[in-house]
């Protein structure tokens, strides 16, 4: 199906990538490689990689500005369902294709190819490029580094295998990536996220069935001088304690009048329950946004049952 992808790039002269709302690296690092990929072997055509960024990532590289196109080849990455897809007009496509490595939940493009057992959408990108014409340098090959180790948790997760590793040597072996700026981009942070992790260690609530959670308010943000993404992102940081095998953040988002819930597993598969509070993600790795914080503690009370049939 690469290729199928390839002969469709190829046709058309204005390409627009998208992927989720709620950007993460694997997501930003994804649309960003395509893009730059594209355009390397490709330099004249018109490519643009759209989304609401974040303050977070802006050492990754810069995203496009809107922009009305028409008949344009639409591309979205890392992105399970539509309704997610973030600020993209599909009206203004005259073809779409999505490639992911999530569970389907939803036909909404063209063309899809979903690989659920790599690690990453970069991870795809990544095998694309080796088995196509699509051109890499090294900046591309940085951004696709960062995807794969980001959405591994650094090779932790179950998700790697050895087909991880040996385009992740190929990658390293054809570029010299400096690894050092390369982990400062993704993992350097300020004092104060810092502090709010000891914030959510020391209020975590545990249940009886090893379910962990912590609701950030936003006046927990406010004292902690970070934004409403801060905390989400942390999710991974608490992934080896002993007492606990679901492990979940409620965040207050004032400015977006919702509250956002990532949830991780090292037990039981938690995506279904997500999706039954209209969330979504993988097996062990997912998340709801939600209105209201009855409905996120109703999510974490079907969590909390999921985890006592698990343990009985």
């Amino acid at each position: 199906m690469y290729n199928d992808i390839l002969e469709k790039i190829k046709e058309y002269d204005t390409i627009v990538i998208a992927r989720h709302i709620g950007v993460d690296p694997d997501a930003l690092c994804s649309q960003l490689a395509l893009r730059d990929s594209i355009l390397l072997t490709y330099p004249n055509k018109k490519v643009l990689a759209i989304g609401t960024g974040s303050s977070k990532f802006l050492d990754f590289g810069r995203l496009d500005k809107l922009e009305k196109v028409q008949d344009a080849l639409l591309i979205v990455t890392d992105t399970p369902d539509q309704r997610r897809v973030d600020s993209l007009d599909f009206s203004q496509g005259a073809y779409t294709i999505k490639i992911d490595h999530h569970p389907f939940i939803e036909k909404y493009c063209d063309l899809e190819l979903i690989e659920e057992d790599k690690s990453s959408t970069c991870e795809i990108i990544l095998n694309m490029i080796f088995q196509t014409e699509l051109q890499c340098n090294e900046s591309i090959a940085e951004l696709l580094y960062m995807g794969i180790v980001s959405d591994s948790n650094r090779f932790l997760f179950s998700s790697c295998h050895s087909d991880t590793f040996l385009s992740v040597s190929r990658l390293l072996e054809a570029y010299p990536i400096d690894l050092d700026k390369a982990y400062s981009k993704l993992y350097l942070r300020p004092l104060n996220e810092v502090r709010l992790e000891g914030y959510i260690s020391l209020n975590m609530n545990v249940t009886e069935n090893k379910l962990g959670y912590v609701i950030i308010t936003d006046e927990v943000i406010n004292q902690f001088g970070v934004d409403s993404a801060s905390a989400g992102n942390m999710i991974n940081d608490f992934n080896f304690i002993k007492e606990i095998l679901v492990w979940a953040t409620i965040t207050e988002d004032l400015k977006n009048n919702q509250y956002r819930v990532s949830v991780r597993s090292r037990g039981p598969e938690v995506n279904q329950i997500a999706e039954k509070h209209h969330g979504g993600g993988h097996k062990y790795a997912c998340g709801i946004r939600t209105k209201t914080l009855e409905e996120a503690l109703l999510f974490m009370k079907d969590l909390d049952s999921l985890l006592q049939e698990y343990n009985s």
